[in-house]
């Protein structure tokens, strides 16, 4: 290759912006979000060629690794706020975005900086000339996560688990603490067709003599968590069997078997599945404490200001009044039965839904949950993977819910609101790409 060839190809790489690198993100780079199970690979090869490639980022800070099929992100974000506002510096890696790349990727609440996500790929593609891996979206953007907490030199990172656990890009880390929030089906496809199965594939996080926190316990999934556990000889822990959450009026009391933990304890995300996520934290606390300071006055403020200390957004989020507005990402049976739950316990006259999905769920097990007693706005999210308007109103048909047919998600929420009087409620779901657009 000639100097001035050289030359060229260095000032190809110096000049991309932040936009081009989004773009060669999205575009070059196989994503699961947007094209489904082409981007997911059957091996950590590419991860470790990368991590290798970046010096080994992930053993310069300590990290927490959360798994599950549903309440990880908020499991995430509560442990990420907590550890702020005992003072630590804390990364916390989640997934997938809702309106910016960069909510991937934080410290202490703030996005990455749009110059660190250019520099991250361009050092990437200039050191990949010679070694000419093919990583996906999500392998390369891990590794930018890690190679960010590293050079910020944070105190601890929270990292959410992609898809699955054993496989996920994120298995590399060697985590103070393992934690695995439930077992649901889910991406049943990729994960398999039982929840002993998918338990597997989450339990493949489990390290050896590093504890594990369960959130929920399950017949079919303890016994793998148990036997997988014994063989790394990793202490392990029940959520919902070490820990009592009692509601007394807007606050919690937390107790053991033996003592109350706290007492009018609050947590400004909303939603009843939320008491299953804290019960998680809160046990996932007592562990860390040997490791870190967490005392009381930490957790208070941590919990009390989730929202506000992390950004999280979409978990039962109200967007406004009169109508009331909410929306939420949930999107696997389980996520809906907790949705819908929560609407029963909302006050309104008549209620509105819009919603979406992708086009590998299997939705006979989705719309036999959705309230029969509400309006329908079927819309199809602007993803490749997104299941087409029609179809779905096709499909719900058959289980008795009725609606009209939108070809985007905003023409379906205008139509709601257009529809909806003051004491109605609107409720936006069915998957993190419909709640995004309305976000957005």
């Amino acid at each position: 290759m000639s100097i001035f060839l050289l030359i060229f190809v260095a000032h190809i790489f110096i000049r991309m912006n932040y936009t081009e690198t989004l773009d060669y993100l999205y575009r070059q780079l196989p994503m699961y979000q947007r094209t489904g199970a082409a981007a997911l690979k059957n091996n950590l090869d590419n991860t470790q060629a990368l991590d290798l490639m970046f010096d080994h980022p992930h053993k310069r800070f300590k990290s927490i690794h959360v798994a599950g099929t549903n309440g990880k992100g908020s499991v995430s974000h509560m442990l990420a706020s907590v550890f702020r506002s005992a003072g630590y510096k804390v990364g916390l890696y989640t997934s997938p975005h809702l309106l910016d790349f960069r909510e991937r990727i934080k410290i202490n609440g703030q996005m990455i900086g749009e110059d660190d996500v250019c520099r991250f790929v361009e050092k990437f593609r200039q050191k990949n000339q010679q070694q000419n891996i093919e990583p996906s979206f999500f392998e390369l953007t891990v590794l930018m996560a890690f190679d960010y907490f590293a050079r910020q030199n944070v105190d601890v990172a929270v990292i959410e688990v992609g898809l699955g656990g054993r496989l996920d890009s994120t298995n590399i880390i060697s985590p103070v603490l393992s934690v695995i929030t439930n077992i649901c089906l889910d991406h049943t496809n990729l994960l398999g067709n039982s929840i002993a199965e998918i338990a597997a594939e989450k339990a493949g996080i489990i390290k050896a003599e590093t504890p594990v926190v369960i959130g929920e316990t399950n017949v079919e999934s303890e016994p793998v968590f148990v036997e997988k556990a014994r063989l790394l000889n990793a202490p392990l822990y029940f959520a919902d069997k070490s820990m009592l959450l009692m509601h007394s009026g807007e606050t919690l009391q937390i107790s053991t078997e033996c003592n109350v933990l706290y007492k009018d304890l609050m947590c400004d995300l909303k939603g009843v599945y939320q008491d299953k996520n804290m019960l998680t934290v809160l046990t996932s606390i007592e562990r860390l404490k040997k490791i870190f300071t967490l005392n009381e006055k930490a957790v208070r403020k941590g919990l009390a200001n989730v929202v506000a200390q992390t950004g999280l957004a979409g978990r039962w989020q109200k967007l406004s009044s009169k109508p009331s507005i909410f929306c939420d990402t949930g999107h696997n049976p389980d996520g809906i039965k907790c949705v819908v739950q929560q609407i029963v316990m909302e006050h309104y006259e008549r209620l509105h839904v819009v919603f979406g999905t992708v086009n590998d769920k299997d939705l006979s097990h989705i719309l036999p949950l959705l309230p029969k007693d509400a309006v329908y706005y079927f819309a199809k999210a602007g993803i490749t993977r997104a299941l087409d308007e029609n179809s779905l109103k096709k499909e719900a048909l058959k289980f008795g819910l009725y609606g009209n047919a939108y070809a985007t998600v905003k023409e379906a929420f205008r139509a709601a609101k257009n529809a909806a009087s003051e004491n109605d409620m609107i409720f936006v779901g069915g998957s993190t790409f419909v709640v995004a657009e309305v976000l957005g």
